[in-house]
């Protein structure tokens, strides 16, 4: 697994790196995404989204969990998730996530709270604040997505 680091100044630059892996996902990618409240997980879903069609508002699916978008409303089935109201592992697996793989793309939220259940080919995304409003986000890039990262 290859490690890549990206520097993103503001929230439009979190849109646009959200837009360019949204022209790279597969149904049955996941993309996990790792920061603290506020780092920019979900405006970096919410671009993704955008640029696969969705044109009304994306909201963080932290209440309902999980907040499918479905064709024609998006141009590839996505499954939204966010684990942060999870206490373990447990309470995740009930949501049987693994089914969404068939048919779509996984973007998963605090994956932490899987414990070690993530998908060995996830496209791992940490961000951190990096003063103001910029961002380090790293990517732990798997085989899967190697070539493909290379060119977002």
């Amino acid at each position: 697994m290859a490690e890549a680091v990206v520097h993103l100044d503001g929230e439009a630059a979190m849109l646009g790196l959200g837009r360019r892996i949204a022209g790279h996902a597969r149904i049955g990618d996941v993309i996990a995404l790792e920061g603290g409240l506020g780092a920019g997980k979900t405006t970096l879903v919410r671009g993704l989204l955008e640029a696969l069609g969705l044109e009304g508002e994306a909201p963080s699916p932290s209440f309902a969990i999980v907040q499918p978008y479905d064709v024609p409303e998006v141009r590839l089935p996505v499954a939204h998730v966010d684990l942060y109201r999870l206490d373990d592992a447990a309470e995740a697996e009930e949501l049987a996530l693994g089914d969404y793989l068939m048919d779509s793309l996984l973007i998963i939220e605090w994956p932490d709270r899987l414990g070690d259940a993530l998908w060995p080919h996830a496209l791992r995304l940490s961000i951190d604040f990096a003063g103001d409003d910029a961002r380090r986000l790293t990517a732990d890039v798997p085989d899967a997505w190697t070539e493909r990262w290379s060119q977002i």
